[in-house]
């Protein structure tokens, strides 16, 4: 029996105590779980919910990751590459609707050169006061270096899962310890640095999520990323599924309280991380997916800016979120949101 009052007063927790609070379900005992987290993030990270715009400049991609709908392997995908100016247009637009943050993500293109990341970054720090986050994939050291010079603030580069057997069975042409690397390697430079995981894959144990919580804190990460698995048609992984929707075959829990747990945990254990309510929460829960996340430890949302001919586009999974909405409507929407639980958006 899990004495919740007991671990929730703890300041360091173990890999033991990490299990059991991933194991409640009583709800009343979840409870005292999410409100404990609400207040670690009120007293660690205060009341104020960080927007940062995400920009998916490209959705061109080298690798053959099992899970994501934008692998090598997808023929059926209409590819796309946003130029230089229209990065910067896209940066620009989302500076005049308030955002502080610009996330330029993009599938591994190597057609983005350093040279070419570079001068999007200088152009936007030249024309606006923002910070940028990159989420390009895996770059050698120097690139690293380079972009932290130019003007870039942050990247982001998810770890995905810390299980290095199931790691390879996701990122069949990829290396655990490479991702290892570039991670260390961001912060090294001075980026500040994001990772995050998935929850509900399939060969995923407590075990898994509880080493990703201590990975999360070994790596001193600034953002830690975590939403449900959505399976997409157009992936290997997609195969293991029995049938369409959003429950893996083997889980034995509930996936979107599941991530809830995650979120409020990791609260715990790392204080003063930035944690978002994703998107794919959103997705699986349109209606409060992203307030409940926001109640239970999380303190950033990341709308999609992309012009809306690209968005549909960059489909990592299907069904994503405010696919539809215009830029500005969802701003509106997510601020209202956001004020409406008693939170200011900024």
């Amino acid at each position: 029996m899990v004495n919740v009052d007991k671990l929730l007063i703890k300041e360091q927790f173990s890999k033991n105590d990490i299990l059991e609070l991933l194991t409640l379900t009583d709800i009343s005992d979840l409870q005292k779980l999410y409100d404990k987290a609400d207040k670690v993030r009120r007293d660690n990270v205060g009341d104020i919910v960080h927007m940062r715009g995400i920009i998916e400049f490209s959705n061109y991609c080298g690798r053959w990751c099992s899970y994501c709908g934008l692998n090598a392997n997808n023929v059926n995908i209409e590819r796309y590459r946003m130029s230089v100016d229209e990065i910067v247009e896209t940066a620009y637009k989302a500076h005049n609707l308030g955002y502080k943050t610009v996330v330029l993500q993009s599938g591994e293109d190597s057609y983005y050169t350093i040279d070419i990341i570079e001068s999007i970054i200088r152009k936007i720090k030249d024309q606006m006061d923002m910070f940028i986050t990159l989420g390009l994939g895996e770059r050698p050291d120097e690139e690293f270096e380079c972009m932290k010079k130019a003007g870039a603030d942050r990247y982001l580069i998810k770890h995905e899962t810390s299980d290095r057997e199931l790691y390879k069975k996701l990122h069949p042409d990829m290396s655990f310890d490479e991702r290892i690397r570039c991670l260390k390697t961001a912060k090294r430079v001075g980026l500040e640095l994001g990772s995050g995981i998935m929850i509900g894959l399939p060969g995923q144990t407590l075990e898994t999520l509880a080493n990703d919580i201590l990975l999360f804190k070994e790596l001193q990460v600034d953002m830690a990323g975590m939403g449900p698995y959505i399976p997409h048609p157009g992936t290997e992984l997609y195969k293991d599924f029995k049938e369409i929707g959003y429950f893996a075959k083997d889980l034995d829990f509930d996936l979107e309280e599941m991530v809830y747990k995650m979120l409020a945990v990791t609260r715990l254990v790392n204080k003063k991380v930035n944690l978002p309510a994703t998107t794919a929460l959103a997705t699986t829960n349109p209606a409060k997916g992203r307030e409940l996340a926001l109640s239970r430890g999380a303190n950033v949302v990341m709308p999609n800016v992309t012009d809306l001919k690209y968005r549909k586009m960059y489909e990592i999974y299907p069904a994503k979120a405010c696919i539809d909405e215009k830029p500005e409507d969802c701003r509106k929407c997510i601020d209202a949101r956001i004020t409406s639980i008693g939170r200011t958006p900024l």
